[in-house]
């Protein structure tokens, strides 16, 4: 929540003057109420009608604009305005409810700072309190759903309403009543015989991905996001059609209640279990502001990996009486607030689907849009993955559509906003025909979703990327060979015969090879873009008469790595190659198991197959990859410019992980994720990517993150890393004579 600020203290800078300069009242009315009317209609939008028409991360920025407007000039508030009210209006298709303790909305900040503030305020409102216990704080998930009130009499639903304005919500019973995770009768022992029950329902990501597919299968528009899906089901006429949504719920809360007996807020969370309603498992009670901190950065990572799709974590007071006496404001509970994460969804409008045709040959659509900041980066582009997609998400070029960007993770554009269609938009049509090359495009195999440009040995975009792939941190990590560079080697604006025309001339390139390469670039006029475009040299420096053209620092640096890289191990080059299916994961099991680029392709199929970590997919590709002679060539130019083909065996390093498998996650600091796989192969281990039941070990370094759970669920052994070192050095049998694992014996958690 923005401070708030008196008018006799007005912001001024460090000279004293007004931030805030006086406007006309009239100017600043008009102003108010323009904020107030496009807040009411995005409510409106979100909360009636299940069809918002701008991002979350808009609708805050707006919002927060006018409670600061507000704060600044309280003279022109007005009775009903947004800021003054609890949720949304109370849909006319539906009966009003009244519910018999009020609902409230939850106050929020956005940065673990305002965080901070808000519990150290709240912990110094406690500790003034007669008796008051010290504060512990129940840390809870944000759900992205819609807030419901179930009443129970007599341990019996009868009543199930929307949060609505806060008094009164909508009556959707009937609906609710088809949600299997709902109990229409409560069970076991205590419960009152009068209870509102406080959740949120919501559609898991699962279920949401299923019930687009279907509905744009039918023809119909797709939901934006989850929580509209959740709410446009709830508020179905028809509970048929409610029943068929697969909707959830996790309750949070009592409102009203008779005889309730329950000190504490995570005490109130077991009677609700215990009488058969469904409770998060994503909610912990902490005792500190860093624990808070840390369960905020724990599901900030989790976040997408979680049953339900979230937007921020929730923080309560846990003692119950505390809670009581530190009371409500108009409209938010004084001890409870909602951290919200960095916007990761923002709207913006889908310019284009154009196709990239990748190393491989497969051809994927993509969206280019107006260029939008969300999650820390500015994006103009987006995997739409295959035609079948762009059908399932229902875009069409055109639309406003939902972009997500979590963290580092590839941008995806989530569907459209309908609400927003004008009627210009139009269908994608999926090329037949490669756009770089002119072939035609077809499956690789009958039966297959993507489609392929077949041209793999001359398709000048199958090349370029082959070429970037080759120098990738997974392949031969060549950092000065990255993608415009790889386009300048495979497709230069000059000269017509790029350098370049397989990858298998890439250890024969001298610096001179590259002196005529010329790209396209921007004119700019004092640093600044003048829309003019003018070729100029892209690995060579531009000559004068006083200081002729040289190779720049950059090409001098390539050529110095393309030299490294001829030393790096025989898994590396697999991976460089490009065979399909072939990643670092297999490139290590067929190197571990053959020792050699000739033993590999001396292999029939079978005998590749029955290699650990290989199987006959991974097979088949690497054996179909030797019967073309222009790949068999590249091997054969690598090799003689000095790449090497065949790893060294050590044999000074003993094997001590004969038939042990070890997943490696987090971070470590003596070990990079590569070395620490390198290790485990070394010694004749198998390091696996995923943590199942045949896992041996578990090596869990700083944000080990779901993985570390799922080892602790099915009892793997957890080692730090001094446990890692231990188990290279003497193998599995250190940890058989009562040796610890790792971490000390009050950690009852294992982190």
């Amino acid at each position: 929540m923005s401070p708030q600020q008196s008018t006799d203290e007005r912001p001024v800078d460090a000279t004293g003057q007004d931030l805030n300069p006086a406007e006309p009242a009239e100017d600043l009315r008009d102003r108010y109420a323009d904020l107030v009317d496009r807040v009411r209609q995005a409510r409106t939008a979100y909360y009636v009608e299940d069809a918002p028409t701008i991002s979350d991360a808009e609708y805050d920025e707006l919002y927060h604009r006018l409670e600061e407007l507000e704060a600044l000039h309280p003279e022109i508030v007005a009775n009903d305005s947004p800021t003054q009210e609890v949720g949304g209006e109370v849909s006319a298709a539906f009966a009003p409810v009244k519910h018999l303790a009020r609902m409230y909305s939850l106050e929020d900040v956005f940065s673990t700072d305002e965080l901070t503030a808000w519990l150290e305020k709240t912990t110094a409102s406690i500790e003034a309190l007669p008796g008051a216990p010290a504060p512990a704080w129940l840390t809870e998930l944000k759900i992205d759903g819609l807030a419901v009130n179930l009443l129970y009499r007599d341990g019996e639903l009868v009543r199930a309403a929307t949060r609505g304005d806060g008094t009164t919500g909508e009556d959707v019973t009937h609906n609710v009543r088809t949600i299997s995770s709902i109990p229409t009768t409560l069970t076991g022992d205590g419960v009152p015989a009068e209870v509102e029950v406080r959740g949120e329902v919501f559609i898991s990501s699962r279920d949401f991905r299923a019930l687009n597919e279907a509905i744009v299968a039918e023809g119909r528009a797709p939901f934006a996001n989850p929580r509209n899906a959740a709410a446009g089901s709830l508020r179905q006429k028809d509970p048929e059609v409610t029943a068929r949504r697969r909707l959830s719920m996790f309750v949070h809360g009592v409102g009203a209640a008779t005889g309730l007996e329950a000190e504490s807020q995570s005490a109130v969370y077991e009677l609700l279990k215990a009488w058969g309603l469904p409770v998060s498992p994503y909610c912990r009670v902490l005792g500190s502001t860093g624990e808070v901190l840390a369960f905020i950065e724990e599901f900030g990572r989790r976040r997408h990996d979680l049953i339900h799709e979230i937007d921020g974590i929730v923080v309560k007071v846990d003692d119950r009486r505390t809670q009581f006496r530190l009371g409500h404001t108009s409209r938010v509970p004084r001890w409870s607030v909602a951290y919200k994460y960095p916007p990761e969804e923002v709207n913006t409008k889908l310019l284009d689907i154009l196709v990239n045709v990748g190393r491989t040959g497969r051809v994927t659509p993509f969206g280019l849009m107006e260029p939008v900041r969300v999650a820390g980066s500015t994006v103009e582009m987006a995997t739409l993955h295959n035609q079948d997609v762009v059908k399932a998400k229902g875009v069409l070029i055109g639309d406003t559509v939902v972009l997500r960007k979590a963290g580092d993770v590839i941008p995806e554009i989530v569907g459209p906003v309908v609400a927003l269609r004008d009627g210009t938009e139009r269908e994608f049509v999926m090329p037949s025909h490669c756009p770089s090359c002119g072939t035609e495009l077809r499956p690789a195999k009958e039966g297959d979703v993507d489609i392929r440009c077949p041209n793999a040995r001359s398709c000048p975009s199958q090349l370029r990327e082959r070429v970037f792939h080759a120098a990738g941190r997974g392949a031969f990590d060549i950092e000065a060979l990255g993608y415009e560079a790889a386009l300048a080697l495979t497709r230069p604006d000059e000269p017509e015969t790029p350098p370049l025309t397989s990858e298998a001339q890439l250890f024969d390139l001298t610096p001179e090879d590259l002196r005529e390469v010329r790209i396209r670039r921007e004119k700019k006029s004092k640093g600044v873009p003048t829309g003019e475009t003018e070729l100029v040299p892209y690995f060579w420096t531009k000559g004068t008469a006083k200081k002729p053209s040289e190779p720049t620092a950059t090409t001098r640096k390539l050529f110095e790595e393309l030299e490294k890289a001829k030393a790096q191990p025989l898994w590396r080059v697999l991976v460089a190659l490009s065979i399909r299916h072939v990643g670092p994961t297999a490139a290590r099991s067929l190197a571990t198991a053959f020792g050699s680029l000739p033993a590999i392709r001396a292999a029939d199929e079978e005998t590749l197959a029955h290699a650990d970590g290989v199987g006959p997919v991974i097979a088949a590709a690497v054996t179909e990859w030797f019967t073309e002679p222009w790949r068999c060539e590249i091997v054969a130019r690598w090799a003689a410019a000095g790449v090497r083909m065949e790893d060294e065996v050590d044999e000074s390093v003993p094997r001590t992980l004969e038939g042990v498998t070890v997943v490696v996650t987090g971070s470590l600091e003596r070990y990079s994720r590569d070395s620490a796989k390198e290790a485990v192969l070394v010694r004749g281990g198998k390091a696996s990517g995923s943590v199942s039941k045949k896992t041996d070990f578990l090596v869990a370094g700083e944000n080990a993150g779901t993985k570390l759970d799922k080892a602790e669920q099915l009892g793997v052994p957890v080692l730090d890393e001094a446990g890692f070192e231990l188990l290279l050095a003497e193998g599995p049998e250190a940890f058989t004579d009562g040796r610890a694992i790792g971490g000390t014996d009050d950690d009852e958690d294992g982190e």
